[in-house]
């Protein structure tokens, strides 16, 4: 594992922000709320969780990133659905009521990571955000909509060892490369591709051992943010 850590109320105006560190990897997340929901939602008594994600000009080495247009790459655009499903995995959209909020992961440093590192700063700013949300609803606090907490860490098998929190240098010669999700101990989403050929269930077995383990450190690093008041 790198050095983990969130750093909370980076940005001064959303209802949550937090800065997301997995070593040189740095992504900041914001979370808003509004009464804008989807129409499918509109009159349902229900609540929705999104997300948008971008790497800004300069995050990536080789040259500048350019900005995404209107139409947003195919990557971003999977990375920022994968951000919304795992998010939404954490809250009870029918507690929460009909509220909208969203995420916005912006890479400002890249070296690997970048979409677990905004899942897990997602859910900083998520949390601090329903806060907000509990404030103006009467309600006792951020636990009253969780239905638990949400990390995510990538892995990979790298020379023949399996290696968690995959830096660049890792994730461009691994030859199997996953992300995981998930939610207090239980899988909300795996990604795992054999990126030179194929893996044995036992690989997967340990992928899945190693990611567990830097997810429960992850967690105790959101907890240790949140318990910085």
């Amino acid at each position: 594992m790198r050095d983990v850590s969130f750093q909370r109320n980076y940005v001064k105006h959303p209802a949550g922000s937090c800065l997301a560190s997995f070593g040189d990897t740095k992504v900041i997340c914001t979370a808003s709320v509004s009464k804008d929901l989807p129409p499918f939602l509109r009159n349902s008594g229900k609540g929705w969780i999104t997300a948008e994600y971008a790497m800004l000009p300069g995050s990536t080495g080789g040259g500048r990133k350019r900005r995404d247009g209107i139409k947003k790459d195919g990557r971003s655009t999977e990375i920022q659905r994968l951000i919304g499903r795992s998010l939404r995995a954490a809250v009870d959209m029918e507690r929460l009521g009909e509220v909208s909020i969203t995420i916005d992961c912006d890479v400002l440093q890249a070296d690997g990571g970048t979409r677990t590192a905004a899942i897990s700063g997602g859910w900083v700013a998520l949390y601090d955000a329903l806060r907000k949300v509990a404030a103006d609803q009467g309600k006792p606090g951020p636990e009253y909509y969780l239905l638990g907490q949400v990390a995510a860490v990538s892995a990979g098998i790298v020379g023949g060892a399996v290696i968690c929190d995959l830096d660049y240098a890792h994730d461009s010669t691994a030859e199997v490369d996953m992300n995981v999700i998930m939610r207090d101990g239980s899988l909300v989403e795996v990604q795992g591709t054999g990126e030179q050929g194929v893996f044995s269930r036992t690989d997967l077995d340990s992928l899945l051992d190693a990611s567990a383990e830097g997810i429960t450190v992850i967690m105790a690093k959101q907890t240790e943010a949140l318990q910085a008041d």
